[in-house]
């Protein structure tokens, strides 16, 4: 898991050349059959994809959000849609509930996800806290996800492999690379072995995928955050290993953005090869970009280029016909229940009395404070890109005075559009200026910059981003009182770029109090839409 512009550790972040594997060039495919990157302008990162029959899963970080790490599902590598989480809470410490601390760019960093044939099992293996590393399994990717064990060493940016003789291997670490082995029931460590130590003129490699092919091992690890690099053994998953350069310093297929780095590889039902990354496009987040890969005579992988770039597009892969059609990331929800889809994350856990679904999303005040970084149930969804808007029909007819609620654009630097109740008044109104500082405490509980009356019970708010990364890009902010004439609220707000919050703005949906509990709104539908 890694970010632009730095080759240092997070571990050291929080606590404290040019080249390109030669490869034949793909010249520019025709439109027909072809996918453009990134294959989900959406911000999903430090991803690992595996192959379970006809479909392909894949799991990204989600740090302070619950549920975390997300499974996607697809049938082409192109086209995906979210099946569940692997993590059903995050339950490591009371301040992922907000409780008296905040986990704010903690929790699920780049972890594992792997399947394994013998009992017919995923597997999802991560660290957290840089304590101790969880394991879950289910038998479905939509779950039931349940906790297996916990392992006292923490695997920092793992990747685990189902070896063809069912053993398990973990392939870990920052720099120094190491192989752990585990019990045949995946609970325990049997042995743990240094295999590479990353060479100086290199610098750091982290974010390890575990593969056997063709009989040989291999070890996928990024250089945070232009390059890839690749170890192999002949020998057994103890190595010795030899390393070879993947790719460095080469453009991405999104303007602006950074190096295609930090993925995993996957083999078609056919036998063709693919590197999932992601692409470093802030404000937005990290975004997943495809590429086929071949391999070497001698066994090494090659990204296959287009004008000496990763391509903007390339030639569909060719996969059997999917069994049914993956629905779009975008569109309408209206929160018929009985359970959130999978969408959806909360800025860190929920206290699940206070809200339900069914007939609308109702969102009780579960916290007092004026900080919305301190709010408990805030609602989160991500934007899409390269621009998008949300949408949101809100009734506030049972807010209480003092009650805050409303639709933000949420990161370490936020605003949003909502209705503040004073006075047994209530009021649209733009607030900015609610910000983080390096360490994730708040310096900014926000400012009012814009407000107008309203009457009745309902109000529909709209939040539009733009998150193509590099320079500074807007986010603005209006409101309707019949659902169809919307009229700007506010200035324009500035969505930060900065990479150390690693994840992107979401569009945040929340309901807090400043003076006391008992005050709830209905959101009734929400909508995604692009241009």
């Amino acid at each position: 898991m890694s970010w632009t512009h730095h080759a240092l550790s997070r571990r050291r972040a929080l606590t404290a050349a040019t080249g390109l594997a030669a490869g034949a060039l793909l010249p520019p495919p025709s439109t027909a059959a072809a996918f453009t990157n990134p294959v989900i302008w959406q911000d999903f990162a430090d991803i690992d994809v595996i192959r379970v029959n006809d479909a392909f899963y894949a799991s990204a970080s989600t740090m302070h959000y619950s549920p975390g790490a997300p499974v996607l599902r697809s049938y082409d590598l192109v086209n995906w849609e979210i099946a569940g989480h692997s993590v059903p809470v995050l339950d490591f410490g009371a301040k992922y509930d907000l409780n008296g601390a905040r986990g704010y760019v903690r929790g699920i960093w780049a972890s594992s996800l792997a399947y394994r044939p013998s009992n017919r099992t995923f597997y999802w293996l991560g660290q957290i806290d840089f304590a101790r590393t969880y394991v879950y399994t289910a038998t479905a990717a939509e779950g039931p996800w349940s906790r297996l064990t916990t392992i006292s060493t923490p695997y920092y940016d793992a990747g685990l492999l189902v070896d063809s003789d069912d053993t398990l291997y973990v392939a870990y670490g920052n720099t120094t690379i190491s192989v752990a082995q585990l019990s045949p029931d995946g609970r325990t460590q049997v042995r743990n072995q240094q295999v590479f130590t990353t060479p100086s003129s290199v610098g750091t490699l982290e974010g390890s995928r575990f593969y056997k092919i063709n009989g040989q091992y291999y070890i996928f690890l990024t250089r945070p955050a232009n390059g890839q690099y690749i170890l192999k053994s002949s020998s057994g998953p103890f190595g010795p290993y030899t390393m070879r350069q993947v790719l460095l310093d080469l453009r991405g297929p999104i303007p602006g953005g950074g190096v295609p780095h930090q993925g995993g590889l996957v083999r078609t039902q056919s036998g063709a090869w693919y590197y999932l990354a992601f692409v470093d496009a802030y404000p937005g987040g990290r975004m997943p970009a495809l590429a086929p890969v071949t391999w070497t005579a001698d066994g090494w992988p090659v990204v296959q280029l287009v004008n000496g770039a990763w391509g903007t597009s390339y030639p569909s892969p060719a996969v059997p016909p999917p069994p049914r059609p993956v629905p779009p990331m975008t569109g309408v929800d209206t929160f018929d229940g009985p359970t959130l889809k999978p969408r959806w994350e909360w800025n860190h856990n929920p206290d699940n009395t206070k809200w339900s679904v069914g007939n609308g999303l109702t969102l009780r005040t579960a916290t007092v404070t004026n900080d919305l970084y301190w709010a408990r149930n805030t609602l989160t969804h991500r934007i899409q890109g390269p621009t998008s808007t949300a949408t949101v029909q809100l009734d506030h007819s049972a807010m209480r005075d003092g009650d805050r609620a409303g639709l933000a654009l949420l990161r370490d630097s936020s605003a949003w559009i909502g209705v503040k109740r004073d006075g047994g008044a209530p009021r649209v109104v733009m607030v900015n200026g609610l910000t983080m500082d390096g360490s994730w405490n708040t310096t900014g509980t926000g400012t009012e910059v814009a407000s107008a009356a309203v009457s009745g019970s309902r109000v529909w708010l709209r939040a539009s981003a733009d998150i193509r990364p590099g320079a500074a890009r807007p986010g603005t902010f209006s409101y309707s009182t019949d659902g169809t004439t919307f009229s700007r609220l506010g200035p324009a707000f500035s969505l930060g770029n900065d990479w150390r919050f690693f994840m992107g703005y979401r569009f945040g949906l929340f309901n807090h109090a400043t003076q006391a509990l008992g005050g709830a709104v209905r959101v009734t539908r929400f909508e995604l839409s692009t241009p």
